[in-house]
């Protein structure tokens, strides 16, 4: 992993969403070191309508982040059907001619089809792959001549140290987000509800499925399924099946079957997630406001900055945790699996 003065030379790089034009300058403008962004419909996992980009978008985004010395990473990272095949490769085909940083692909036939028609495109694999181990990463490495992987929120920093230790391609992690209960592109609970898979579609919630009631209290449903319910007045968050509130018929009770709401957030533990040996930090919110990125990535560069100043008394001001959490539909932060499993 090297000594601090040599990690200190290459400092890790921020990584923001953007699920549109505004988005993707306050990223650059707040202190991004990248922003990922995918193109509107299915060749993404952020599938929803009135979000991503059209090409001219795409190129303008590029052009802004360029004339201010940062990088652009586009996401195709769902895995096309037979059907939507042709789509990701047309995806990709406009990646390239757009000259993105980098491409962000899960799929097999995706990364082979970009290695052989554009050898020096730089090729990221997406979290959606689900890669845990370094035999995987070599793997990838071999075949595709990949740069980067991007971790499943699985590991512990224990894990990605020796992931490190044992390969030179770079490792990207989450710092802020969403926790999931599965190993990223494993998932198919919405599947269950809805017939339609977050690994195809593209949302662990199609917006079509997702109903809301208001009555005495507003109810959540997606398909047929209740999920949830709030009294009126309470912060809620987009609905995904793992988070809903399911009838228990043995307690007889109603309560968070699968997993309870909670977000990502490592800003306290910053030291030792930079430690392990990451060589990038990613924000997760590219279906989230302008206002939430420019927030959240100027307290995760504020972070940063400050560890890379004193990395030996690093702290942060509870205010920058406060106004995250407020970002968070008030969600309690956790540090996932990274301290322990």
């Amino acid at each position: 992993m090297g000594s601090w003065e040599d990690r200190k030379l290459k400092k890790v790089e921020l990584c923001a969403p953007a699920g549109n034009l505004p988005s993707l300058k306050a990223a650059v403008d707040s202190g991004a070191d990248a922003v990922y962004l995918g193109f509107s419909g299915p060749t993404n996992l952020r599938n929803f309508p009135g979000l991503n980009f059209v090409l001219n978008e795409v190129e303008e985004g590029i052009k802004y982040a360029h004339r201010k010395n940062k990088k652009i990473y586009l996401t195709v990272n769902s895995y096309p059907q037979k059907e939507e095949l042709k789509r990701s490769f047309e995806a990709i085909d406009c990646g390239y001619q757009l000259e993105v940083d980098a491409l962000i692909v899960s799929d097999l036939a995706l990364l082979g089809y970009a290695r052989e028609k554009y050898s020096d495109l730089r090729l990221h694999v997406s979290v959606q792959a689900g890669i845990s181990n370094y035999q995987s990463i070599e793997f990838y490495k071999r075949n595709f001549n990949i740069k980067r992987v991007v971790l499943p929120r699985i590991l512990t920093t224990e894990e990605i140290k020796e992931l490190k230790e044992n390969t030179d391609i770079e490792l990207e992690v989450f710092g802020l987000g969403l926790l999931c209960i599965n190993c990223e592109g494993r998932c198919f609970l919405s599947s269950y509800l809805t017939s339609e898979s977050i690994n195809t579609y593209g949302a662990c919630s199609p917006p079509y499925f997702v109903k809301f009631t208001e009555t005495d209290k507003l109810r959540v449903r997606i398909g047929d399924t209740l999920i949830n319910e709030y009294d009126k007045g309470k912060a809620i968050s987009y609905p995904t099946p793992c988070k809903g509130v399911y009838y228990n018929k043995s307690t007889r009770k109603l309560g968070a079957s699968i997993q309870d709401p909670q977000s990502l957030n490592i800003l306290k533990i910053m030291p030792q997630i930079i430690e392990s040996g990451i060589d990038a930090l990613k924000i997760e919110g590219r279906q989230r406001s302008k206002t939430y990125t420019q927030k959240v990535t100027t307290y995760y560069r504020k972070a940063l900055d400050r560890y890379y100043e004193n990395p030996l008394d690093f702290k942060i001001q509870e205010k920058w945790f406060v106004e995250l959490t407020k970002s968070f539909e008030g969600l309690n932060f956790a540090y996932g699996c990274y301290l322990k499993k």
